[in-house]
């Protein structure tokens, strides 16, 4: 599980539009927006250095933060999108959105699997395919999975991973509702996979 909710600290921005943005990032801050919550819209900068090492983190969009504004009061935020200049690949501005510890949100939650030594399907020459390298749930806002882990022990050639198979933090469910298929173990190439890659392919394009 997610463990302490880490802080984001940023300033409120004074001016709105165009121009405000530019200047802020001529100041070497990152423009953004906090809304949500039944409160009016925040405007803020994030220093450029501190939200481009949380990007290349990885997981902004998908952790929770504690965001810190001098002279307003903390408020746990989600990240709802990050914008990017279209050549240089960088980030232009950020939105946020305010939430409850006990709001529901969805978020795409990466997929780990452990133990592939110990699986006899991949000792024998299979091959781990992944299905869904990351799941959409409705999630607790004070309650979010850093990521869902899969051991793959004992796995063999044509067993699948299906959704309920792995387990997840409380009050957490899939936006799909049906068991679908995460991943599974394919026959070595050549010896054709069956009706499990035809079920993992109809799980692709769901």
């Amino acid at each position: 599980m997610a463990g302490e909710i880490p802080d984001l600290k940023a300033s409120e921005r004074t001016g709105t539009g165009k121009g405000a943005a530019r200047q802020a990032r001529r100041d070497g801050m990152v423009p953004g927006i906090v809304f949500g919550g039944d409160k009016d819209p925040l405007a803020i900068n994030i220093p450029f250095n501190v939200l481009f090492k949380r990007l290349k983190d990885g997981r902004f969009k998908s952790t929770l933060w504690n965001l810190q504004v001098e002279g307003h009061e903390d408020v746990r935020v989600i990240c709802r999108d990050v914008q990017r200049d279209v050549v240089k690949d960088l980030p232009t501005h950020v939105d946020f959105m305010r939430l409850r510890r006990t709001s529901k949100v969805n978020l795409f939650i990466p997929v780990e699997f452990i133990n592939e030594e110990e699986a006899p399907g991949i000792k024998r020459g299979g091959v781990l395919t992944v299905v869904r390298p990351e799941v959409e749930l409705v999630v607790t806002a004070g309650d979010i999975p850093e990521k869902l882990v899969v051991d793959l022990d004992g796995k063999k050639i044509g067993d699948v991973i299906t959704i309920s198979s792995i387990e997840l933090p409380n009050g957490a469910k899939p936006t799909i509702d049906r068991d679908f298929v995460v991943a599974n173990i394919a026959a070595p190439a050549g010896l054709g996979g069956g009706d499990d890659e035809e079920e993992g392919a109809e799980a692709a394009e769901a």
